[in-house]
């Protein structure tokens, strides 16, 4: 450390110059700096790929019962009252769109699932596919359209792309 009006050299905890006897400057603590930032940024990275895992297991346990319910419903497994007199669809329309429906759900929950597996591996593609996800999942309200927009928050923007990529 050196004095700011003449340049002598000073000793640790010197409060005056000993040659023009000006006072010597606080030292000033260091500013976090951007390995803090980084530090800050995977504690939130790694919960928020905890909660694509937590909404991979509640998307297929939801979504199981709701289509289990539903084919209980629609092929007369509520017993006799349920069937009706009226014009009957054709047999093969429910158990095809219940098929369809069985698979969009195990594809919803595997995207989710690979998302937070990314995040949590801090790769390139999981980012990406976290971005993805969220977007789909925008329109799952209440607990999707948070989730997404929680992702898109910490995924998208210059500061945070910079961050993730030094993690």
């Amino acid at each position: 450390m050196f004095c700011s009006a003449c340049g002598q050299p000073l000793s640790p905890g010197q409060a005056l110059c000993s040659q023009c006897g000006r006072p010597v400057a606080p030292v000033v603590p260091p500013v976090p700096g951007l390995q803090f930032q980084v530090e800050n940024y995977r504690g939130k990275v790694r919960a928020l790929a905890i909660l694509w895992f937590v909404y991979a297991g509640l998307s297929l346990l939801l979504g199981f019962t709701g289509l289990a319910f539903a084919r209980a419903f629609f092929m007369g497994g509520f017993g006799p009252w349920m069937h009706s007199h009226g014009p009957v669809p054709p047999t093969w329309l429910f158990p095809a769109f219940l098929h369809l429906a069985w698979v969009l759900v195990v594809l919803r929950g595997a995207l989710a699932a690979i998302a937070g597996w990314g995040l949590i591996e801090y790769s390139g593609w999981g980012r990406i596919l976290a971005i993805v996800a969220a977007i789909l999942s925008l329109l799952r309200f209440p607990l999707g359209t948070a989730l997404g927009i929680w992702t898109l928050v910490m995924l998208l923007g210059y500061r945070n792309s910079t961050l993730y990529e030094q993690l």
